[in-house]
């Protein structure tokens, strides 16, 4: 990996580089997302059945396209036992950090009669869409399904798309029944976003829409929001290392590994205030890429975005793991806790050597849908807030109302709303 020393300069450079990652001209792309998601929105399952025999090549029906109990059954007959007991382990640390973000109702009541209060509700229809074109990642159902089982949605509604044959991964359907899905649809693409924001003759209009995809996935969850609410356009995903000279460089530079092996275009930084570590970290990068087997994937991404960054202090370090606003942040220093609480923007904090990241991606319960390429600075994870609807009450008795009326009357008044005025007006008319 390339060693830098850490300047203002390069600090900007880093910005700037980082965050060409994620284009926001999709225009090759765009009118055929429009296109797919208009057809689909016009012509319901007609067109969907289309696009799917087209670009997955499965000649489905209406009837097929939903997985039945049979299937279901199958799945669990292919899937390895031992990673059904993983999943299930994951589910429950899942539910039980989930819970904890569950909000509740509240009402409160001052002495001159009025009411104020907040009611909370899940939302009716959650769609979730899960990638399924070369692997499988049950650990993304798992992330995307639980936080809204957890807030109570009642409808959770899953597409993926199948093979020529009309099948699905085995593990994505057990993962997918396990977690608490509604109903399983057939369909994948910009297809099947737009059938989950506008409903087709099968497959039920959703409320909101969570998961990560292809550009195609990207592009049709924007063009859909407002239809419907969505999670986010996800970027590629991204770790940063923030270190002084006390972590094991063998541990640091695996963790690196970790998430450039996702794709060319994943980032992997280390800020460290040890020029010791930062050669040690280079080599052992060296060395693993080696051995690894998607070795071809993470050199690319560590030539393009792959970065070992020298500060002369832990002030600087910390400033800069704050600019980038990480999507991972591992924190391994003599104190992580203590430096935790300096840090403002990251997705999710891992503190000390022994908490990995894939750690977060699997098994400890947080989720590990996360903001992207610096959006970290105002977006959070997804949790039980992301299915949830809050409604304001209001209650006020005439006692109440009659000491602040002409208040009211002022304000609405002073923006030539009349109407509003006398709306508060005729309830003290003689």
């Amino acid at each position: 990996m390339k060693i830098v020393k850490l300047t203002k300069e390069t600090q900007k450079n880093l910005l700037t580089d980082l965050i060409r990652r994620s284009p926001d001209d999709y225009g090759p792309y765009e009118a055929t997302v429009k296109e797919i998601v208009a057809e689909v929105h016009n012509r319901g399952d007609e067109a969907l059945l289309e696009y799917t025999a087209r670009f997955d090549k499965a000649a489905l029906t209406s009837e097929t396209m939903r997985v039945t109990e049979e299937e279901i059954r199958a799945a669990y007959d292919a899937v390895d036992p031992e990673l059904l007991s993983v999943i299930r382990k994951a589910i429950r640390n899942i539910e039980e950090y989930h819970t904890l973000q569950k909000r509740n109702s509240w009402i409160t009541t001052k002495p001159d009669g009025s009411i104020l209060g907040q009611k909370i509700a899940p939302v009716e229809y959650a769609g979730v869409y899960v990638p399924g074109g070369k692997a499988a990642y049950p650990s993304t159902v798992l992330m995307n399904v639980i936080p809204a089982k957890v807030a109570g949605v009642p409808n959770i509604i899953m597409t993926t798309p199948c093979n020529s044959e009309g099948t699905v991964y085995p593990n994505t359907l057990v993962a997918a029944h396990e977690a608490g899905v509604t109903e399983i649809y057939k369909c994948g693409g910009a297809q099947a976003i737009a059938a989950l924001a506008y409903g087709t003759e099968t497959i039920p209009k959703v409320d909101k829409i969570v998961g990560p995809g292809n550009i195609f996935v990207a592009i049709a969850k924007r063009v859909v929001f407002g239809h419907v609410s969505i999670d986010s356009i996800a970027g590629p995903s991204e770790i940063l290392v923030l270190a002084d000279d006390t972590p094991n460089p063998k541990y640091v530079a695996a963790d690196l590994l970790s998430q450039a092996e996702h794709d060319e275009l994943a980032s992997a930084i280390l800020v460290t205030t040890s020029e010791k570590l930062a050669n040690e970290v280079s080599e052992w990068t060296d060395r693993f890429t080696a051995e690894l087997e998607r070795k071809e994937i993470i050199q690319k991404s560590l030539d393009q975005f792959g970065y070992i960054l020298v500060a002369e202090s832990m002030e600087d370090a910390i400033e800069t793991a704050n600019l980038l606003a990480p999507e991972h942040m591992e924190i391994l220093t003599k104190d992580p806790f203590q430096t935790m609480t300096r840090i403002k923007n990251a997705g999710a904090m891992f503190l000390g050597e022994y908490s990995s990241e894939p750690l977060g991606d699997y098994f400890a319960g947080p989720n590990h849908v996360l903001p992207t390429n610096g959006t970290a600075r105002f977006f959070s994870p997804l949790g039980v807030d992301d299915f949830i609807k809050k409604s304001s009450i209001i209650s006020y008795s005439r006692e109440a109302l009659e000491p602040v009326y002409k208040d009211i009357m002022t304000f609405a008044e002073s923006e030539g709303l009349t109407a509003h005025a006398n709306s508060v007006k005729v309830r003290f008319e003689d």
